[in-house]
């Protein structure tokens, strides 16, 4: 039997779930078990029908209001009206793909790449992070001459053949490549380190010593700049550094995947490796810089990317067409006009005090962190041994979700830290659904 998939098993509907749903529910995860297939996971034990978005609000079937704690495909809200507009004027004109020549990428790429350090100066487009990551993967083995990829003990990087044998996240079941590598997590609830910054790049430097003793040569390090899969590892801020450092003194380099911390969630800085004093080799990016649209991005140095772009032609169909260019443009404004950066920063930070509060009232609650929009909730046994409990967090998640209606989910290698992460569109009103559903929840479930 294989290990299940943390991040795709452990908050999921499974066939003993399915005596306890209503008749329509029933009905319809049959008809998509037979028609879909089993490779597909549903979220919660009693799976949610959703028919409607706004902002950080959700509505099901039933006409029921949801607050969303867990969505960054939305990134600045669920039917923002400026992406909208944006799409439908393009749909209107012209659709096609990147071999003709069209204003709306050049004028996008020259925008976004504003919003990174200098020495970023490409861009090249996807439909998704996996096929972002995917390239920046062959870009690290053109530029080093090396194969060997190192990422972290539960990281997911995607779907593709390249980034799932990268992406220790999705199970036994998905074989590692021979050449990946894994490191422990920079867990500054866990480890016992002086300097976790030193720690983190002495695992990375064992790890290239390694691949030397197998033959391999290391190529780079693809890492979640806050770690979102391994549980939410914010800080200290700057620690990467060294790591970036040590990946470099041996020849790889560093690709930054900001599918999950990059546009403004951090609240620190735009991109969330900002928030460590280091400038990637490779930058990539997928679901919030569209809002729903399939798009995603790959932004690198110029002289990184060479290696392949001078050797290697690249096409993608769908990557970089007009409407999906229309709406990252509409992302990108509605970030800088309604500056959600700082608005991630203040709410964040209100909120994190706010549940940092509710350690005084209930014990399971080991560790509260996080950066902006982006907090790990840790819930535990015992806070003197830190030791996970993640039957109690996947019930709690559950009775969010019934009794609440908020909806999150859950993330690192026990399962156990409710990864919240909503649309920046959450405002300070929305801190006392969530934290006020939190406690009655805890108190409910005797925790």
């Amino acid at each position: 039997m294989t290990t299940r998939s943390t991040i795709m098993d452990t908050n999921s509907f499974r066939a003993e779930h399915a005596e306890a749903l209503d008749a329509g529910t029933r009905e319809l995860t049959d008809k998509r078990s037979r028609v879909l297939g089993e490779s597909y996971r549903l979220f919660y034990r009693n799976p949610v029908h959703l028919v409607k978005g706004e902002g950080q609000y959700l509505w099901d079937a039933a006409g029921h209001k949801y607050l969303d704690v867990y969505n960054n495909v939305a990134s600045i809200g669920h039917c923002h009206p400026a992406v909208i507009n944006a799409v439908h004027e393009q749909m209107q004109m012209l659709n096609t793909h990147t071999r003709y020549l069209h204003e709306g990428i050049l004028n996008y790429s020259e925008a976004l790449l504003q919003t990174t350090p200098h020495e970023i100066d490409r861009a090249m487009y996807m439909c998704t992070g996996s096929e972002a990551n995917d390239l920046a993967i062959r870009i690290a083995r053109e530029y080093s001459g090396g194969t060997g990829i190192i990422v972290s003990r539960e990281a997911y990087h995607g779907t593709s053949a390249l980034t799932s044998g990268c992406s220790p996240a999705l199970g036994a079941g998905q074989a590692l490549a021979e050449t990946t590598r894994l490191v422990a997590a920079p867990d500054a609830y866990r480890v016992d380190a002086v300097d976790l910054g030193i720690w983190f790049a002495e695992q990375i430097q064992q790890q290239i010593d390694d691949m030397k003793a197998h033959g391999i040569k290391f190529a780079g390090l693809l890492a979640d700049s806050i770690f979102s899969s391994d549980g939410v590892m914010p800080g200290p801020v700057g620690f990467l550094k060294q790591a970036v450092d040590v990946v470099h003194a041996n020849g790889g380099i560093f690709i930054a995947d900001e599918v999950q911390p990059g546009f403004a969630r951090t609240g620190d800085a735009f991109w969330g490796f900002g928030r460590h004093d280091v400038v990637p080799d490779v930058i990539t990016t997928g679901k919030p810089m569209g809002n729903g649209i399939p798009v995603s991005g790959l932004l690198a140095k110029s002289h990184v990317l060479a290696a392949f772009s001078d050797q290697i032609p690249y096409f993608n169909t769908f990557g970089g067409n007009p409407v999906a260019m229309a709406a990252a443009q509409a992302v990108l404004n509605v970030i800088q006009e309604e500056q959600l950066q700082a608005h991630s920063q203040r709410v964040g930070a209100q909120l994190q005090s706010e549940l940092i509060q509710l350690m005084n009232r209930h014990a399971c609650i080991g560790d509260v962190r996080g950066a902006g929009l982006f907090i790990g909730f840790e819930i535990v046994k015992d806070r003197s041994t830190r030791t996970p409990d993640q039957l109690l967090a996947l019930d709690l998640i559950e009775e969010l979700r019934n009794q609440h209606r908020v909806l999150t989910s859950v993330a690192g290698p026990y399962g156990n830290v409710l990864k919240l992460r909503p649309p920046l569109a959450f405002q300070q009103q929305d801190i006392d659904w969530l934290v006020g559903a939190l406690d009655q929840s805890l108190t409910r479930l005797g925790a």
